[in-house]
């Protein structure tokens, strides 16, 4: 049996997988982010490690196994985080999670002195505060000079569970610090930020082991001493993977917190623009340009909140009642900034357009829609790239709603795939479970095993007048508030 790990951004989930990858239980547990200040977005360690044990154990209970049925573990979960730790590898205080933007301001001299093209086809990446480079020398410069060295939520919790600190490609692909075409950090990108190399963990593929279960590692978890870890990967990649995603062709909608698209090309297209970004894929030479993802789940759960609507269902409900266009209201989901179809960090949302004849039934189905443009700016560049993205697989919390995908697939007028797999960011990462543990031959295999989709949905020819004019007043909104926003 192999254990999946799920370390999101508002709760952790754990899966169990059976030999032929079948999902037999899963478990999870909430916890909060915190937002200390404006920008700022940050959580404690602490809490990943208070819901391992009890997320793996409703996993197993509801399986009906013991602990002493799983072979293998695989970590997966947010990506972009900065987590300084001791030589013992425990925290010396809070992570500074993906959206958390406090890093931007010291990017302001490299941008002067670099050029942004130069520094994207060396890294794959957009020169950006988000990322975990910035945050590292954000953190030694706000009192954390004593840190032994950094981690993501994901090679954070490896290492308190096997003592061993390393890093897979993709997210070290992820830093600002790793060389694409050498597949190493390399010591001048470490050098732009004031880093040196022992800073980072190891390198290793994502699919091997990280290290064995110590009798601390064993007792956070609740599993026997000895299990072997595998090294692990962010969720942008553990999700595509445990959603049937190897090869080229699909587009993959992650429709979490965050909604994260990107597709798989075998070479290391870099875009100019900087819309998408080229990241290092699970298990193989492929590579995943993608853009890293703006607040969808966390805006819509916003809106729900806001305007005290039970739950998703009845969200869904009040926004079927109102045509494509929301009658002419638009919404912007730059809660926390943007990232489509520009990446303008002091960039806010807004909604537009609103009379009094706009009801919440227009808010809902308007920040349905403002989720989905984005999703069409990243198809769109994708394939003006020459990336094959023939059709759009949902993945995620959001795949669950058939509303959610005939938006998108009206909005980019492509086949919209609903996964039938939940929690594949934890499937994903017991996929890799199962490739370290020599029981599955590779993570293509394991894809091609674990993922399936419940429907296809087709767009809706005649919408598509209404849909497209949507879209254009949206990009038409959004260069007209740019001078609003403050970089």
């Amino acid at each position: 049996m192999f254990l999946g790990i799920d370390v999101g951004s508002q709760s952790l989930k754990a899966v169990l997988l059976d030999g032929a990858l079948r999902l037999v239980g899963r478990g999870a547990r909430a916890y909060p982010i915190a937002f200390p200040q404006p920008g700022w977005a940050e959580q404690q360690p602490g809490l990943w490690e208070a819901a391992l044990g009890p997320a793996a154990a409703d996993a197993l209970a509801a399986a009906g196994r013991s602990a002493r049925d799983v072979t293998a573990i695989g970590i997966a979960g947010q990506l972009d985080g900065s987590v300084p730790v001791d030589a013992g590898g425990r925290a010396l205080g809070p992570c500074l999670i993906w959206m958390d933007r406090r890093a931007d301001g010291g990017l302001a001299a490299l941008r002067e002195r670099l050029r942004p093209e130069e520094f994207r086809r060396r890294t794959g990446a957009n020169l950006d505060g988000s990322h975990m480079a910035p945050k590292m020398r954000w953190q030694l410069d706000h009192g954390l000079q004593g840190a032994a060295r950094f981690h993501q939520p994901v090679t954070y919790l490896v290492e308190r569970l096997t003592g061993e600190a390393v890093i897979d490609h993709g997210l070290a692909s992820t830093t600002l610090a790793y060389d694409l075409e050498a597949g190493d950090f390399a010591d001048d990108l470490l050098g732009l930020f004031g880093l040196v190399r022992n800073l980072l963990p190891r390198l290793a593929p994502s699919e091997a082991v990280a290290g064995r279960l110590t009798a601390a590692g064993a007792a956070l978890i609740g599993l026997p001493q000895g299990v072997p870890v595998a090294v692990g990967t962010g969720d942008d990649f553990s999700t595509p993977l445990g959603g049937g995603i190897a090869q080229p062709g699909i587009v993959a909608d992650v429709l979490g917190t965050a909604e994260v698209v990107g597709a798989l090309d075998p070479r290391p297209l870099i875009d100019e623009g900087g819309l998408v970004e080229t990241h290092r894929y699970v298990g193989s030479h492929l590579h995943y340009i993608e853009n890293p993802g703006w607040v969808c789940g966390g805006a819509l759960e916003w809106l729900r909140a806001l305007l005290s609507i039970a739950d998703f269902a009845s969200f869904d409900a009040q926004a079927a009642e109102v045509p494509a266009g929301s009658d002419g209201l638009l919404f912007l989901p730059a809660l926390t900034g943007a990232m489509t179809p520009e990446w303008i960090a002091g960039a806010r949302g807004c909604f537009y357009g609103l009379t009094p004849s706009h009801g919440a039934g227009h808010l809902t189905r308007a920040a349905l829609e403002g989720t989905a443009f984005g999703l069409r700016d990243v198809t769109e560049r994708l394939r003006a790239l020459g990336v094959a993205a023939d059709r759009v697989r949902v993945l995620g919390g959001g795949a669950r709603s058939r509303l959610w995908a005939q938006i998108r697939a009206d909005i980019t007028g492509l086949p919209v795939e609903r996964s039938a797999v939940s929690d594949s960011s934890a499937v994903g990462a017991a996929i890799l479970a199962g490739v370290a543990a020599g029981v599955v031959r590779d993570v293509a295999a394991g894809a091609a095993a674990a993922g399936a989709v419940a429907e296809t949905i087709e767009p809706q020819a005649a919408l598509r007048g209404a849909c497209d004019d949507a879209y254009g007043r949206y990009r038409l909104l959004f260069e007209s508030l740019k001078p609003m926003f403050a970089d």
